[in-house]
């Protein structure tokens, strides 16, 4: 009996053999998919933030992104994309205004030139600080 002494190519024995363009494919597939999800994710999360869209019609459109997804991203798009920018934009503005007010509160702002040198002055009057310390708090105010 004779047997064939073929050899077997190295991506035949198990391994899988992926070319140059196979691995630029799936880099290609696989920004696409984060893209996609990327997206997904933030029309969910509008859809959920707006308060003009009754929870019977955030169903609909849940359960149309389920089966549909790609075209409801599509038509949410294009319907809702105004909105959904304005919607963010006002989120990203009163978080931004809470962060300042609160950078205000524990910052103890100390309001005008006017009101620190007075307070300095009360501080003076009282005793808690001397005149030199008096005159710098005035200097860093007025400047």
């Amino acid at each position: 009996m004779v047997t064939s002494a073929r050899r077997e190519a190295p991506h035949e024995k198990g391994r899988p053999h992926m070319s140059f363009w196979d691995i630029v494919w799936f880099i290609v597939i696989f920004f696409a998919f984060a893209a996609y999800l990327m997206v997904l994710f933030s029309v969910v999360a509008d859809l959920f933030r707006d308060p003009g869209v009754s929870g019977f019609g955030k169903a609909i459109w849940i359960i149309c992104l389920i089966f549909f997804s790609f075209i409801t991203l599509i038509v949410y798009l294009i319907v809702r994309g105004r909105g959904m920018n304005e919607r963010s934009m006002a989120s990203y503005a009163k978080a931004r205004q809470e962060q300042d007010d609160y950078v205000r509160t524990v910052a103890g702002s100390a309001g005008s030139p006017a009101d620190q040198i007075a307070k300095a002055k009360e501080l003076l009057d009282s005793g808690a600080i001397t005149a030199e310390e008096f005159a710098a708090i005035k200097q860093k105010a007025l400047a």
